[in-house]
């Protein structure tokens, strides 16, 4: 079995650990920010995000196709969409159909991370085509 976590490198731990649990539904499953060297650890399902506090560079990383895309799998595309509509995050692309056969919608966190939220299967073709979609 394999797995993947990432690491972000935020300023802010309280904005960090804001934004994951509120905006993305993660959990705050490692609560160390009162520590000598700051970090977090959020879970949602398999998916894993350490952040450890850095001071700010006044850089943020670069969005694609130079940077990365964090890709979160959904089971309620529509969900996931209005929670965030509900806390008033900015959405930078809306729910769009790819070519792939999946919807997904982008957005920005507070530290210029690029996160697609999508769905994880795609729609059955008759019912992209039903749809209006090809």
């Amino acid at each position: 079995m394999s797995a993947l976590r990432i690491e972000i490198f935020p300023d802010d731990l309280d904005l960090a650990a804001s934004f994951y649990s509120e905006v993305l539904e993660f959990d705050v499953v490692r609560d160390e920010r009162t520590e000598a060297s700051p970090y977090l650890v959020l879970q949602r399902g398999d998916v894993r995000v350490g952040a450890a506090e850095r001071a700010s560079l006044n850089t943020r990383p670069r969005r694609p196709p130079i940077g990365v895309e964090l890709v979160l799998e959904v089971h309620d595309l529509a969900a996931a969409r209005r929670r965030v509509e509900e806390t008033a995050w900015p959405i930078d692309e809306d729910v769009t159909s790819r070519p792939w056969g999946l919807e997904d919608f982008r957005l920005l966190d507070p530290f210029g991370y690029y996160w697609r939220i999508t769905d994880r299967q795609p729609r059955p073709r008759h019912a992209q085509h039903d749809e209006g979609r090809p």
